[in-house]
């Protein structure tokens, strides 16, 4: 007997268009056909996502607000409702796993999914692609582009084309002759730093790259230049994975106006020290690395962390330790316009379970009983329906 036939993998990369701002229209239909823009305040906040109306003005995510409105007056800017654009995203994945179980979400809005053993029951993989997109028009009211090659790399790369409302497949056959005009940036892990040493080789297309052999650009880059080079080649045996861990947890705000003092800033880091922790319980996991993110009136950022001797979910325990790193790091008076706070080295907490409730200390029983009261309180009536006294608009806690 032969050697099985393995066969070719058929990977489909959805990426929702315009995914916020989307919404914003599906929810307020008079704004159909306008510039929408979703962000932060005007003065200072950064565009989440832009309609493609707003983006033929030059409009991006990432962009300052302020910026967006100098190239596009006319922009209606609307603030962030995460809670909605989460709802919305959990009924797009359960179309995804109503074809394969193989689904690996990168964001609320693009996923890949394995169809290789779903083709028997439901065809070729550009069908399913067009039944997904058109399941989604019809049962939710918004478009996704798609992509459908035997990697996902180059799932990634398609469904970037013709969109919005775009189907682009690749055949085994055809990667070569899809990759090769392409600019290297189009290739994952192509930053801008590395577009830059390779351009000064002359390597500025993928076919550029995929000419050179492997052992030079190991040689010059290392393991990013064996990726590179067999990326340039079609070459990713990466797996779709429906179980990735969540790598950090992490909330950071952006002011309308500089925050100053130390007590104001750690006002603000209780904020979102409530913020994270209560993601990090969402998702069943605790952190041992807690950073501070800082960003200054003049655009210079700090970070700093620490690491825990026990990874914790706990809101104070999180504040605690930031407003330390906090303390060792802002010179009183000098303005802040951004404070972050990252929860990293995550874990299960059911992994970290190791001892029973029973040697648990009194204290550490009390602290996780009132998190999980909290949460369910807020879970109920909303993530304002108890607030520190410290968070109120009129506390004046410099005193205690």
């Amino acid at each position: 007997m032969g050697a099985p036939v393995v066969p070719v993998r058929q990977i489909i990369h959805l990426d929702m268009d315009a995914f916020y701002a989307s919404i914003e229209v599906l929810d307020s239909p008079s704004l159909k056909g306008k510039p929408v823009i979703v962000g932060g305040p005007r003065r200072r906040g950064v565009v989440a996502a832009a309609s493609y109306e707003a983006r033929r003005f030059g409009v991006r995510s990432a962009q300052p607000v302020k910026t967006a409105m100098r190239l596009c007056p006319q922009g209606i800017v609307l603030p962030l409702r995460i809670s909605r654009y989460k709802e919305i995203s959990n009924n797009i994945f359960e179309l995804f796993h109503c074809f394969t179980p193989l689904v690996e979400p990168l964001s609320l809005d693009e996923a890949f999914l394995d169809v290789t053993d779903s083709l028997r029951l439901y065809g070729p993989a550009e069908g399913i692609a067009t039944h997904i997109k058109q399941l989604i028009r019809d049962r939710i009211g918004l478009t996704a582009s798609a992509g459908v090659a035997p990697c996902k790399s180059i799932a990634k790369i398609a469904s970037g084309f013709n969109k919005p409302d775009g189907l682009t497949v690749v055949p085994p056959d055809r990667v070569t002759a899809f990759l090769d005009p392409l600019p290297i940036g189009r290739l994952w892990g192509a930053g801008k730093k590395l577009q830059k040493e390779l351009s000064r080789l002359g390597i500025r297309t993928v076919e550029d790259l995929r000419r050179v052999p492997v052992e030079v650009m190991e040689k010059k880059f290392g393991k990013q230049g064996i990726q590179m080079s067999l990326l340039s080649r079609g070459i990713d045996p990466s797996p779709v994975n429906p179980d990735r861990e969540l790598k950090s947890l992490g909330s950071e705000e952006t002011y309308d106006e500089d925050v100053v003092t130390l007590h104001a800033m750690k006002t603000e880091l209780l904020a979102l020290a409530r913020r994270v922790t209560r993601r990090a319980r969402r998702h069943g996991t605790v952190g041992k690395t807690v950073t501070l993110k800082i960003k200054y009136h003049d655009f210079s950022l700090a970070t700093r962390s620490v690491t825990l001797p026990q990874p914790t979910d706990d809101v104070m325990e999180v504040y605690e330790r930031c407003c330390r790193l906090l303390e060792t790091t802002v010179t009183q008076g000098i303005p802040v316009r951004l404070l972050g706070i990252y929860l990293s080295q995550l874990t299960r907490l059911s992994l970290v379970r190791q001892l029973s409730l029973l040697d648990c200390n009194d204290l550490e029983r009390r602290k996780k009983n009132l998190n999980h009261a909290l949460d369910r309180i807020c879970d109920k009536f909303g993530e304002d329906a108890i607030i520190p006294g410290s968070l109120l608009p009129e506390a004046d806690c410099s005193d205690s």
